[in-house]
């Protein structure tokens, strides 16, 4: 009977040797699970590479064969993991890890409203998304192109160099303006010319210069115009519009329409039309001191002097 007891020590000491052999006994599929785990990754990243490439070739749609990309890789991972898992002989861990995440998705679900709420959107906007890779977009006060999306995010690059990251939740319900999605953008700018000049002679002048030009856009959808636009304090301002094509949209609407503002100013200059300043109109009262003011030598010169 004492020989059945056994001392602490002894209990230990068996109790470690027992789990030391079972662990010898599964050590071979713990290492085969590791081992599918790597391979399942590397796998992982092989196959979402070679759909990317191949996906791309045959899409116009980059935004959506990138988003594609990821959900897949992520989709082998879980796979590869489920089944290391299985080998390993933890059949157990996995379904309670199945059960563990479905429970948790909705613990998290309210823990982390916003992260599930722009992931959400991000699906939707991989699926219908009012833009596409390289498209100059606005949303609130953003203005800029779009470089990627994400699981979480819109990549936006602005024209002044800031990378701004938006939430995709706030893209898919704001409104979002697309200034490249048909190619076509309208520009305008204003020019003042004098009362007294020929308002249809600098209308032609005008129209004459958005005709000849090859990088602007004209067709039966698509028409270029001169209109007087307002009577100011010292001059009459005519709009200029002209449609750009928007594949580069800084080259289009800011070069192109400063080239043309320089010719539309020399051609007028060059045909004797006015292009006059605002009048400023001093008025003195009563109450008020004079206001100092100093003349040039040439103007001096030309001012008769008063006789004595």
């Amino acid at each position: 009977m004492l020989a059945l007891i056994q001392s602490p020590t002894e209990t230990i000491q068996n109790s470690l040797e027992t789990y030391y052999e079972e662990f010898l006994k599964v050590l071979p599929r713990i290492a085969l699970a590791i081992l599918v785990i790597i391979l399942g990754v590397l796998l992982a990243q092989l196959l979402t590479n070679f759909y990317k490439r191949q996906f791309q070739k045959k899409s116009e749609d980059p935004l959506m064969s990138r988003f594609l990309a990821q959900a897949v890789k992520i989709v082998l991972i879980i796979i590869a993991i489920m089944l290391a898992l299985r080998i390993a002989g933890l059949d157990g861990i996995a379904t309670g890890l199945l059960t563990a995440v479905g429970g948790g998705a909705i613990i998290l679900g309210f823990a982390f409203q916003d992260i599930g709420k722009n992931f959400l959107a991000g699906v939707i906007l991989a699926f219908n998304r009012p833009f596409n890779i390289n498209d100059t977009i606005k949303v609130d006060d953003i203005f800029g192109k779009v470089m990627a999306l994400s699981f979480r995010y819109s990549h936006i690059k602005t024209f002044d160099g800031r990378d701004i990251y938006i939430p995709n939740s706030d893209v898919l319900t704001k409104p979002v303006e697309n200034y490249t999605a048909d190619g076509f953008y309208r520009v305008d700018f204003t020019v003042g010319i004098g009362y007294e000049d020929d308002i249809e002679a600098a209308k032609k002048v005008i129209q004459e210069i958005l005709d000849r030009n090859a990088e602007i856009i004209r067709d039966e959808f698509h028409e270029n115009f001169v209109i007087e636009d307002e009577l100011a304090a010292s001059t009459v301002n005519l709009k200029v519009f002209f449609w750009v094509d928007t594949v580069d949209y800084r080259r289009a609407s800011r070069v192109l329409r400063g080239l043309i503002i320089k010719e539309v100013k020399e051609a007028l200059a060059a045909n004797d039309f006015n292009l006059p300043s605002d009048v400023v109109e001093l008025k003195l009262y009563k109450n008020t001191p004079e206001i100092p003011f100093k003349m040039s030598k040439e103007v001096q010169s030309e001012v008769p002097k008063k006789e004595d």
